[in-house]
């Protein structure tokens, strides 16, 4: 076990018996949009300490004053038993899962559009009890052989195919590039090129995940981009560079990009999707409230 690993476990295990105790951390997070300056605000799941439960997880996030969360395709294997505890958990927290991530497929490759097909309507039954409007989608490997153009054009394709299947779930995609540092196989890996594709999809469904964390590593320039596609951006997640930990961190400057985005009348989630480098909930709590401040500015 490494250091990371022992910190994981250390702080999951502290955050396990405060989360049981007999005094909830948290009161309904239904209560904090008056706080929060009508922005609203999630978590991605798998950036908190291993070993918590969905509904230790779902506290926590309340107890930072959050009224989002994101999720992966963990639903899928819920017990009975576990859906009816974690919907009465979310439902008492007044705590909306905002997005899900059903799946990996190379969108470029066509081969693959069966495993597209059946990722989505497997996600779809859970995520509609949920509540959940929204997928994450990356573009992932690309295909040997295709130019640029073959694969923007399989890609743009493929999300044709996928906004038509979740159309009458009224579910939304957002594309998300991945930085080739993360992944040297990756499609799309910066949004200028996601932002072609959606539009060249022309779907009010299918929308750019703008990912700061990932964008400042492959290409940077964040704010100009932001501002000239905000019309194409559905969802933005939040992270420093390097490192993957909260604003402040790293080297980029996120009170200026907060100020853009009142600027420019975001209002779609903000998630949080980074590391804390110290109590999880305290951390995400002060993010959230360093966006507010800064959106005020805006």
């Amino acid at each position: 076990m490494n250091r990371r690993e022992f910190h994981q476990l250390s702080i999951a295990a502290s955050l396990s018996a405060m989360l049981t105790g007999t005094k909830l951390l948290a009161s309904p997070a239904s209560a904090e949009p008056a706080t929060s300056g009508g922005h609203k605000f999630s978590i991605m799941l798998w950036t908190l300490p291993k070993g918590l439960t969905f509904e230790q997880q779902l506290e926590l996030a309340a107890g930072a004053g959050f009224n989002g969360v994101e999720v992966g395709k963990e639903y899928e294997t819920w017990t009975p038993e576990e859906w009816k505890r974690n919907l009465a958990k979310k439902n008492a927290l007044g705590i909306q899962v905002d997005s899900a991530v059903p799946g990996r497929n190379a969108l470029a490759d066509h081969t693959k559009r069966q495993a597209l097909h059946d990722d989505l309507m497997k996600a779809v039954p859970g995520a509609k009890e949920l509540g959940c409007k929204q997928f994450i989608y990356t573009a992932y490997t690309r295909v040997p052989g295709q130019t640029p153009e073959q694969q923007r054009a399989a890609i743009v394709d493929s999300l044709k195919y996928a906004a038509d299947l979740l159309e009458k779930e009224q579910i939304e995609i957002v594309l998300e590039p991945i930085d080739l540092l993360e992944y040297p196989k990756e499609a799309v890996p910066s949004v200028a090129e996601a932002f072609e594709i959606t539009r060249a999809v022309g779907s009010p469904r299918v929308k750019v995940l703008y990912d700061f964390f990932h964008e400042q590593k492959q290409a940077g320039n964040l704010i100009e981009k932001l501002e000239k596609n905000i019309d194409q951006v559905g969802l933005v997640h939040i992270a420093d560079v390097p490192g993957r930990h909260q604003p402040g961190t790293g080297e980029v400057n996120y009170n200026n990009i907060y100020r853009k985005l009142a600027e420019l009348h975001y209002d779609r989630y903000i998630c949080m999707e980074f590391m804390s480098t110290g109590d999880p909930q305290a951390t995400l709590k002060k993010a959230r409230l360093e966006a507010i401040e800064a959106m005020k500015l805006g």
